[in-house]
């Protein structure tokens, strides 16, 4: 496995690549704006695909790089459903499996530090964004932070994993690295109390000044999705659209969203599912698309309607026609009072 712990000075972050080799599909969680360029290069001198890129919660301190990244690779952007950023390709749910070729993490939501903060679990390791730092954790007074949902993420969810997985936290300021469970639980004096209210006591008597960044970086990062404007610069078909056609026997229905998700949300009836993470075989010469797109026009649509944007940037570089996608996705279709088949 590839694994690299990386460093931005200003906002003392920590941003982590991951992969497995085979086909060099790579994951990237809190990537800071400024190191964009640093990401890419070695992305390329790797020989690596980056498919998912993860947000652990809206960060205060800097601005992140998910949207950049998005826009120069294609890649996934993924946050929590809690989220409040006004557009995410994939939101996880606590529990959820988020996978790549060979990889794959559990989605742990532990709010506290924010409402909508998640760490992610992977084999040995926890990545806990700003929920658990190396002695010490979050704070909680700003972004719907409580001391009281921090505890229970911490005592009763991140604390109960084995002592010997590994902590990498989204910051450190001492130029700690990583740390695990057991060290947390023995020398962390934030976890040397008693109680929720004794907890909360502590937390709410820091009195730390607001992170110099906050009045930029907040509202930077809820607006990092392709807004609707953004997921009308190709081929669409609005939802009311769809809704007065429906059914049109003249239009494939192209699900791009993983298999969690239909489960979870269900699906437009009468589509076919193909997995944005190979999207460009089902559009090569052999693939599945080139051979309906002869016969049907394709009408592509995923969670929100950003990996579907970018899919039919895809199929239009690979020549095929009469490609376009739902704007909003399967949310928007669900809110206008559209069908939906529960997948098994």
């Amino acid at each position: 496995m590839i694994f690299r712990q990386l460093f931005d000075k200003t906002s003392c972050t920590y941003t982590y690549l991951m992969a497995s080799r085979n086909g060099g599909e790579a994951l990237l969680i809190d990537p800071v704006l400024e190191q964009t360029g640093r990401y890419l290069k070695l992305l390329e001198e790797l020989d690596l695909k980056l498919v998912k890129v993860i947000d652990t919660h809206v960060h205060a301190d800097h601005v992140s790089a998910m949207g950049k990244l998005r826009d120069a690779t294609r890649c996934v952007t993924v946050m929590g459903e809690q989220s409040p950023t006004d557009v995410v390709s994939m939101r996880v749910t606590d529990q959820e499996k988020l996978t790549i070729e060979g990889l794959t993490l559990t989605a742990l939501y532990t709010p506290g530090h924010t409402s909508e903060s998640y760490s992610f679990l992977m084999d040995d390791r926890v990545f806990t964004g700003d929920t658990l730092l190396i002695r010490g954790t979050g704070r909680t007074d700003f972004q719907n932070g409580d001391p009281y949902d921090q505890y229970h993420s911490l005592f009763e969810r991140l604390l109960r994993l084995p002592e010997t997985t590994f902590v990498y936290p989204g910051h450190d300021y001492k130029g700690d690295t990583v740390s695990t469970i057991g060290e947390e639980k023995a020398f962390n004096p934030r976890l040397n109390v008693s109680s929720a209210d004794e907890y909360a006591e502590i937390m709410n008597n820091l009195n730390l000044p607001n992170p110099k960044m906050m009045d930029v970086a907040v509202p930077e990062n809820l607006r990092l999705g392709l807004q609707m404007d953004a997921q009308r610069r190709v081929p669409s078909v609005e939802v009311e659209d769809l809704l007065g056609s429906w059914p049109n026997v003249q239009m494939q229905l192209v699900d791009i969203r993983e298999e969690g998700e239909r489960r979870r949300d269900g699906a437009i009836p009468g589509s076919i599912h193909l997995p944005y993470g190979r999207f460009s075989s089902h559009c090569a010469e052999a693939g599945t698309l080139r051979g309906l797109s002869r016969n049907a026009q394709l009408l592509i649509y995923c969670a929100v309607g950003e990996r579907s944007t970018l899919a039919v940037e895809i199929a239009k570089e690979m020549g095929l026609k009469d490609v376009s996608h739902l704007p909003g996705g399967v949310r928007a279709w669900k809110a206008a009072g559209g069908a939906v088949e529960n997948i098994q």
